[in-house]
């Protein structure tokens, strides 16, 4: 006999409220509520670190049906997660597939949800929400049972990097070439695409001074929150560019490493989530579709004389990379590893190997 349905509830911060059914852990939580537009990859969406305490929101209508893989490792790395964790605050869904069906499935996504005390609601009108979220903006909000009442927090006021960042630096051994990749709250797949290519892999916390290690290039990685936040990073880039050392920064990291040369940033109105968003190389007609997940972009117009904008998206036009007219620097905003979505882009990592002598 299948168990009572429990009733839970978003709040936004406007006032609005949207009822449903728990299906993952009974806890309140706060956080940032943004919406993802993919139709596959919640095992990695989930544990991405770039969704580091918000509130998830699905749009594709049916979630959980193929189950959740186990915890088998490659190289170290958990080989179908994107770190070693659940990051999301919590997840707002439209419609929970109690059976699941997959090769590798091991447990179901509710048995997951709970296993890392993540709150979940089913039931929900995705589509209502995310059209409220696309007119509105990015909002606060709290998952809450019963007359629970906690009080809204902005995540973007701490330092989230620092939060899903390593503590200490781990090595992956490969080939004879190194790269440091500096964790800002790095998925798997960008340290996986350079082990592929039989590199050394030098991961740093996001504060650590590689400048000590001899390495042949330097990688910047995806994150959550603000990059203005991430200060000694920004430092740490700084003296990198001096030295003329190949750089490649990914999503947060192209934000940090246009703060470093100069630039500025700002917060999108509800950010890009998804794996269909279409790029525009500059100077050419060739569109890519990449993944993405960021909500922060470099503002192209505040770039110096000797940076130019790489890359556009042909949806609202803003920066989606940036690059260096003469020196081995660059960044894209989408992410060329993919985990979820399409890895047409991925020729970036091997534009990066080519820049180190």
């Amino acid at each position: 006999m299948e168990s009572k349905k429990q009733l839970s509830k978003l709040v936004l911060e406007d006032g609005s409220v949207f009822q449903g059914y728990s299906f993952g852990s009974k806890k309140a939580v706060t956080g940032e509520v943004v919406f993802n537009t993919g139709m596959v990859g919640y095992p990695e969406s989930l544990t991405d670190p770039s969704y580091k305490v918000q509130i998830l929101v699905l749009t594709y209508p049916l979630i959980g049906n193929y189950g959740v893989p186990g915890d088998e490792k490659e190289d170290g790395l958990l080989k179908y997660f994107e770190s070693d964790k659940i990051q999301v605050q919590g997840l707002i869904i439209a419609d929970y597939s109690k059976r699941y069906s997959h090769w590798n499935a091991e447990k179901s996504l509710a048995e997951w949800l709970q296993e890392y005390n993540i709150p979940a609601i089913y039931d929900i009108d995705t589509r209502g929400l995310t059209k409220k979220l696309r007119e509105r903006g990015t909002m606060l909000g709290k998952i809450v049972y019963d007359k629970e009442n906690i009080s809204f927090e902005d995540p973007n006021e701490r330092n989230l990097v620092a939060e899903v960042s390593i503590r200490t630096p781990i090595v992956y051994k490969k080939g004879k070439k190194r790269i440091v990749v500096v964790d800002c709250g790095t998925k798997n797949n960008i340290i996986r695409a350079f082990l592929r290519r039989n590199l050394t892999v030098i991961r740093v916390p996001w504060n650590y001074d590689f400048s000590k290690e001899e390495a042949d290039g330097v990688v910047i990685s995806n994150g959550p929150g603000d990059p203005r936040k991430c200060n000694e990073t920004i430092e740490n880039v700084q003296r990198a560019l001096s030295k003329n050392i190949p750089i490649l920064g990914i999503c947060l990291g192209s934000q940090i490493l246009g703060l470093a040369a100069g630039a500025d940033t700002y917060k999108l109105k509800y950010g890009h989530r998804s794996q269909n968003q279409p790029c525009v190389e500059m100077g050419t007609k060739r569109c890519y579709i990449t993944s993405q997940n960021h909500g922060y972009a470099v503002d192209s117009d505040t770039l110096p004389e000797d940076w130019r904008e790489w890359f556009y998206n042909n949806n609202d036009k803003t920066n989606e990379g940036i690059i260096h007219i003469s020196k081995p620097f660059f960044g894209t905003q989408f992410h060329p590893e993919a985990s979820p979505g399409p890895d047409d882009t991925e020729f970036l990592f091997d534009m990066f190997l080519r820049t180190m002598k």
